[in-house]
Parts: C-alpha cells; sequence; structure tokens
C-alpha cells in the first residue's frame, strides 16, 4: 500500500499509518523527531504511528511549502487541511504570525500532534480542531493541504467541497497531489464545479494546483 504520495505504508497489523485519515487510535504510541529544513525556517516536529508520513516529512508537503505561494498580505482566517502532525500549518504560522492558522484533521492523534509541536515551537496562532469544532461562520482566506487522495473519489470530492466552499470570496486553495494519484482529472473536475484550478508547478510527478474560490459560491 501507498500512502497519498506514493511513499509506502505497512499493511494493517504491521508498523502502519494506512488509516491516518481516520480517527483510530488503536496503534501503539511509537513518537520519532523529525525536522522540517525550509530555506526560512527550521522546525523539529514530534510524529507517530498512525499519523500520516510518520517516517519523514513528506516530499509532496515539503514541495508544497517551497514552491507554494506566500501566505496573503493580510490574511487572517488561514486553513491546513488534513494537518497532520503539522508541518504545514506550523510553517504556514511562521510565515504569518497575525493569521490564524487551522489546522484541522480527523485523526486526535494528529490533532495532538500537532498542538503539541506548535507549543514546543513557540507558536500562538495555531489551533488544532476537528472538523466538526471549526465555528461555521468561519471563512478562510487561503487553504494549503496535502489531501489524502486514498480515501477514495467521492469521499475526496465531498471533503474538498465542504472546505473550498468556506473560502472568502477573494480567497484560494493551494493542493499538492501526485500526478499518477490523479492530479489533473481532480484539477478538470474542480474546474468543472466552478473551481477555477490552475498548475502553478509540476515536479517529479508532483501538481501543485492554485484553486480559487467559486464566483457564485455553493452551488
Amino acid at each position: 500500500m501507498e500512502d497519498s504520495n506514493g511513499d509506502a505504508l505497512a499493511q494493517p497489523g504491521g508498523d502502519a499509518t494506512d488509516h491516518y485519515w481516520s480517527d483510530s487510535q488503536d496503534l501503539r504510541s511509537r513518537p520519532r523527531q523529525l525536522d522540517l529544513l525550509l530555506p526560512d525556517l527550521v522546525l523539529r516536529l514530534t510524529a507517530d504511528r498512525g499519523v500520516f508520513a510518520a517516517d519523514r516529512i513528506d516530499r509532496g508537503t515539503r514541495y508544497l511549502l517551497q514552491e507554494g505561494p506566500p501566505v496573503p498580505e493580510g490574511a487572517s482566517e488561514v486553513l491546513d487541511l488534513g494537518c497532520g502532525y503539522g508541518p504545514i500549518a506550523l510553517a504556514l504560522a511562521v510565515r504569518s504570525p497575525d493569521a490564524r492558522v487551522w489546522a484541522v484533521d480527523v485523526n486526535p492523534r494528529a490533532r495532538e500532534l500537532c498542538r503539541a509541536n506548535a507549543t514546543t515551537a513557540g507558536l500562538d496562532n495555531v489551533v488544532a480542531a476537528a472538523p466538526d469544532d471549526v465555528p461555521d461562520d468561519i471563512r478562510f482566506d487561503a487553504c494549503w493541504s496535502n489531501p489524502p487522495i486514498r480515501i477514495g473519489k467521492a469521499a475526496l470530492h465531498d471533503l474538498l467541497e465542504h472546505w473550498l466552499d468556506r473560502l472568502s470570496p477573494e480567497g484560494s486553495a493551494h493542493l499538492v497531489v501526485q500526478r499518477h494519484l490523479g492530479a489533473d482529472s481532480l484539477a478538470r473536475w474542480l474546474d468543472d464545479q466552478g473551481w477555477t484550478t490552475t498548475r502553478r508547478a509540476s515536479r517529479k510527478g508532483y501538481r501543485l494546483l492554485d484553486v480559487a474560490a467559486r464566483e457564485n459560491g455553493p452551488r
């Protein structure tokens, strides 16, 4: 089995992260320290079993943080959808200290790790939250995500539709998806649904997609 960016995952019963997109906590904890090294920041993060990319910083995540756009000037509400243990959320929080970064994940262990990593880094502008705990009236100036492709097309579409329709009118989302796991077909679907989608960059099989808010709001 592979993760959403092609990295190997153990099968159930092994040293698995195979259900990182779920709320299961049945794997014994085995924390490890990982370093997120980017040109403008260095973060020491704690990862654990049962959370996406527990063995190393995911290549797609790193690519998104290196080649994606900066946080918009004046942004107040920013979303990391599927935050895991927090590499994207924490990097955004460092880069935009005046913004509140919502780190959203269904996995309780992921949220706990993200919250602890933010505390260790001295970042008080990260809010790790379950999806249902984000207030309905929040609208996001921008969203970054390494989305969980392996949950299946229908579930992925539902997930993206829910959160992309919470972008502010001028907001945008920035996604990293591996080409052979459907990046181009996902871009076409987003376009067809009214989210104007452009390919920002492509390298080593990854696509970075910029997604604009729907002009007429939710359908």
